[in-house]
């Protein structure tokens, strides 16, 4: 058995490359950028790197950066990155041609935007927008559509 990379704090850590999907890669194998875990950024910069990993077609790596947010962010702002975070999971299962996933996840992710949606406008979140956005990629995907068809959401004004 081979023993897990870990942090100095004993947390695991999987120090393997990935994907653009973020499917880890053979040891030794050359991979894209991975998002720093431990780098949490402020809310305005976690939005404009999410965004721009978002539209760069790397979803998995977006996630991270808002997961960050989620984690570290004040209780009446966890359902809001906590959604944005998922929007972002639904699109890396597109991008692994996971339909259920994807449309699951987009469609959870919405909900938690719109129970999200009073605080969004502190960091110019476009609650409305990215609700409609996924509701309409989650439907798209349900009825057969193309998986990672059409551009990702915008997620500020």
């Amino acid at each position: 058995m081979t023993a897990r990379d870990r942090d100095d704090a004993g947390r695991a850590r999987n120090a393997r490359p990935r994907d653009a999907s973020g499917r880890p890669l053979p040891p030794g194998a050359a991979g894209v950028e991975r998002v720093d875990e431990d780098v949490v950024l402020p809310p305005g910069e976690s939005l404009a790197e999410a965004q721009r990993l978002l539209d760069g077609g790397f979803p998995f790596h977006a996630h991270e950066v808002l997961e960050g947010a989620w984690k570290s962010g004040p209780d009446d702002e966890r359902a809001l990155w906590q959604g944005l975070a998922q929007l972002a999971v639904g699109l890396t299962h597109a991008q692994r041609d996971n339909r259920r996933g994807a449309v699951s996840l987009l469609r959870r992710g919405a909900g938690n935007v719109v129970t999200g949606a009073s605080v969004a406008g502190r960091h110019g979140v476009d609650a409305e927008g990215v609700v409609a956005w996924a509701q309409s990629r989650a439907d798209a995907i349900e009825a057969g559509g193309d998986l990672v068809a059409g551009t990702p959401p915008r997620l500020v004004r």
